[in-house]
């Protein structure tokens, strides 16, 4: 699965690279910004994204979650804060909180991946709180 990163803490995103290769998929670039992350993801369709919501432009993570699902590019949110996400998640299939652990991303990463693949018969793991289950985090069903 080609991946595409969108975090501003350089750390934060080689941890997360690793991560992702390290579970056999490819990483096809890192974004820091909107712009930087748009000219990405046109340039080479990612199959999945991560997305910071706070980014070196501010809270742009929302705005890039946004670009992508207009691209019918699915991604997760990857937050410290993911009660910060609108009702409506802008079109993510869920958010993972952070800090995570490596065993928690490990295990995000392999549900994400076999979704994407049409596998709908897995449980999500604990690490991963899925769109459909805002009420959960935000008080009450979207808007």
């Amino acid at each position: 699965m080609k991946v595409l990163i969108v975090e501003d803490e350089m750390l934060l995103a080689m941890e997360l690279e690793n991560e992702i290769e390290m579970a056999g998929h490819r990483v096809i670039g890192t974004a820091a910004n909107r712009s930087e992350a748009k000219n990405t993801f046109l340039a080479e369709r990612p199959e999945f994204a991560f997305v910071d919501i706070h980014l070196q432009d501010g809270p742009t993570g929302i705005d890039v979650g946004r670009d992508l699902a207009a691209e019918n590019i699915p991604f997760v949110f990857v937050s410290g804060n993911i009660k910060r996400i609108p009702r409506d998640f802008a079109g993510a299939l869920g958010a993972i909180e952070k800090p995570y652990t490596v065993n928690g991303m490990k295990n995000a990463l392999a549900y994400i991946s076999a979704v994407i693949e049409g596998r709908t018969e897995l449980t999500p793991p604990a690490s991963l709180v899925l769109a459909e289950d805002v009420e959960l985090i935000q008080g009450g069903p979207p808007a």
